[in-house]
């Protein structure tokens, strides 16, 4: 079976150290690191953002060479930042998405996935942050692209919708996609992620199962955290 993701020689100057990643069946991938560990620039490497030099193969498709409406297919970034000041209704930003010719109902269903119907053709500059992330995090997911890259997705969003982005994101994975999401909650990322990989000094420092990383040393060593009868604590 052809892998959902294989990258090879990701890297961007002072920013990531060269790095391969396999994930070798449809998962929720999360990564963990302090602040200027990697985790956002090995998202844009993916993505092919900043001229990165790699190579990325989504379904065995090699993403360089990918037409603009292939690739709308093959993955999907949100950048961390929520700003938008275009004067487009939340219905039209969503389907900016979607390749040309695509039908409404794609758009149709990633508004109603993120229960923003009654924002739908409000302006995006005129709703609140939160709700300017659900219908940014919709565009991301209208295509249902084999792999969405998704930088703090739950920023901004209150503990309800937390959860039910997180849920909505299990059922992607289900349903055959693939999500590398990085994350700053870590109770979020044991309860939710298929695999865990802890970043730090701009490369990935630890690979797998998240329970045994986050009660093993990799979180300790790199957060300078651990585990407490009361939550997280400082070593």
């Amino acid at each position: 079976m052809t892998a959902p993701l294989a990258a090879t020689g990701l890297a961007l100057p002072g920013r990531l150290e060269p790095t391969d990643l396999l994930v070798d069946a449809p998962s929720l991938v999360c990564l963990v690191g302090p602040n200027g560990s990697g985790k956002t620039s090995l998202l844009h490497a993916l993505a092919g953002i900043g001229a990165p030099s790699s190579t990325v193969r989504i379904g065995g498709v090699d993403c360089g060479g990918a037409a603009p409406a292939e690739r709308r297919r093959l993955l999907a970034f949100l950048p961390a930042s929520r700003e938008a000041a275009w004067p487009v209704t939340v219905r039209d930003l969503v389907a900016l998405g979607l390749p040309a010719g695509a039908a409404a109902a794609e758009a149709d269903w990633a508004i109603a996935a993120l229960a923003l119907e009654e924002f739908a053709n409000r302006r995006i500059d005129q709703l609140s942050t939160g709700e300017r992330s659900r219908a940014l995090i919709a565009r991301a997911l209208a295509p249902k692209p084999r792999l969405l890259l998704l930088d703090e997705p739950v920023a901004n969003l209150d503990p309800l919708w937390q959860l039910r982005l997180m849920d909505l994101l299990k059922r992607t994975v289900a349903a055959g996609q693939t999500v590398l999401i990085a994350l700053h909650d870590l109770d979020l990322a044991a309860r939710y992620a298929d695999r865990l990989i802890v970043m730090n000094a701009r490369r990935i420092v630890a690979d797998g199962e998240p329970r045994a990383l986050i009660e093993g040393d990799a979180i300790r060593s790199v957060f300078g955290i651990q585990m407490g009868k009361d939550g997280w604590q400082p070593v």
